[in-house]
């Protein structure tokens, strides 16, 4: 038979609320056995679909009961670090909410705590379970628009009214880039299996938190131009451009919730296909492949810690660059 992992949730965010508790619950191999949160109202909305669910008072009530396999940290950015390594101490799983550390150093900890305990620990790098995502590196490699020349891309959306929202806060570790940065950049290297050779970032800040980045650069003989903003009207889009072709993604990130997952590929100035990826849930997917990693097969969760590190560095560079 399948075993089924049980899966507990560190606080009821409204991330978890809304995307991540429904896609555990759905998944298969997955149940939603727990929530902690100091107020039980907040489990209502987790109680709602998923109404066996247990409630903890505390987090470490949580991650000690042995009935939990899993433990899923959607916590602010600061917080990530010290309850992953707590809850690999506690012999639990981990999925973790990008990014999975504040700085790219930061992870070499949970690294070796994973290797030490032989347990599955991860950062919830979403995309790279969706099949565009898959579909759009075949298209790549296969050469049919041609050697890679260029990649641009952008995520912005507008939460400047949203003052509470831990985004606009310094002290949680806010601002675009650790938010939507993390996609843009670890798109692109996923895509084209490079680290950023040159880099230099325009960024703005407004009390501690960037609002604004807009990063260029090369990946060997590859250009990119990568924006994100969290004070800018709603929009995602990648494009890579090859020397005889271009292949676009019109909802890379937010597939269904900002638009169908569609991949374009233009040649000559003209459309020559589209597919479409209506179905597909990659939080579900997601859920679905840390289980059978969890099994046994390491490889069906495309995104090792290893790949979340090197997205942390570039993070680390961009930063870097701004102070200079």
């Amino acid at each position: 038979m399948t075993e089924i992992y049980n899966w507990g949730i560190l606080g009821a965010a409204k991330f978890a609320r809304e995307q991540m508790g429904p896609a555990i619950h759905l998944a298969n191999e997955a149940r939603l056995a727990g929530l902690a949160t100091s107020s039980y109202d907040k489990s209502a909305p987790f109680r709602a679909f998923a109404p066996d669910i247990r409630v903890y008072e505390s987090y470490d009530a949580l991650i000690h009961d042995p009935k939990i396999d899993v433990v899923y940290i959607p916590l602010p950015n600061h917080l990530h670090v010290e309850w992953a390594l707590k809850a690999l101490k506690a012999g639990k799983h981990v999925l973790c909410e990008k990014p999975i550390a504040m700085e790219a150093s930061d992870i070499d900890q949970i690294i070796a705590l994973r290797d030490e305990t032989g347990l599955m620990a991860a950062e919830a790098y979403m995309i790279l379970h969706h099949p565009q995502w898959q579909r759009a590196k075949e298209i790549v490699e296969s050469g049919e628009i041609g050697r890679l020349r260029h990649v641009s891309g952008i995520f912005t959306f507008d939460n400047r009214a949203d003052t509470g929202n831990i985004r606009n806060k310094a002290e949680t570790g806010g601002g675009g880039i650790r938010d939507i940065g993390v996609y843009t950049y670890g798109s692109t290297r996923f895509m084209t299996g490079q680290e950023p050779t040159e880099l230099r970032a325009d960024v703005e800040f407004e009390n501690g938190v960037d609002t604004y980045a807009n990063v260029t650069g090369r990946f060997g003989d590859i250009t990119f131009t990568l924006i994100n903003s969290i004070r800018m009207a709603n929009r995602q889009r990648m494009e890579f451009h090859g020397e005889k072709g271009t292949l676009a993604l019109t909802a890379p990130f937010n597939a269904q919730a900002f638009g169908e997952a569609r991949l374009t590929v233009e040649c000559s100035g003209g459309v020559i296909r589209e597919e479409r990826f209506s179905a597909a849930q990659h939080y579900k997917l997601q859920v679905e492949n840390f289980c059978a990693a969890i099994a046994g097969d390491r490889s069906a969760y495309p995104v090792p810690l290893e790949f979340s590190q090197g997205t942390q560095a570039m993070i680390d560079r961009v930063f870097a660059d701004a102070k200079r």
